[in-house]
């Protein structure tokens, strides 16, 4: 078992999640330094309001059984921007058209983008 209390270990473990219930485009972001919110910010898609409430839901299920739960949650009623705050990594799943809205990958451009890719099983664009 992976060690969830290191918050990038946390934050390659969700990817890894999205990434099997086929979320779009996951981004990792490591804001550490430019923040006191967090230390990572997952980013990803779903094509639908109910893909995004499935991608949401896996995330928490699975980290429930690890023992990880979240410590807030925000966006359920509406489903274009579920956002889980696990402390050290906050998870944005968004519908493509919030996603582009909201722009989070250009409003913390300053931050490093991690290459997940090597962790991930979907191939292209998707992954990166």
């Amino acid at each position: 078992m992976e060690n969830l209390n290191d918050s990038k270990t946390l934050a390659i473990r969700i990817a890894k999640i999205l990434d099997k219930k086929k979320a779009q485009q996951i981004r990792v972001l490591k804001v550490q330094n430019l923040t006191v919110l967090t230390d990572y910010f997952v980013i990803t898609s779903g094509t639908s309001t109910t893909q995004v409430a499935a991608l949401a839901d896996e995330v928490q299920f699975q980290l429930s059984q690890e023992g990880v739960e979240p410590y807030h949650t925000e966006g359920f009623d509406s489903k274009n921007w579920i956002l889980l705050d696990y402390s050290g990594v906050m998870v944005h799943v968004f519908v493509p058209g919030t996603r582009t809205y909201y722009d989070l990958e250009h409003l913390w451009a300053d931050a490093e983008t991690v290459d997940v890719s090597e962790w991930l099983d979907q191939a292209g664009e998707d992954a990166q």
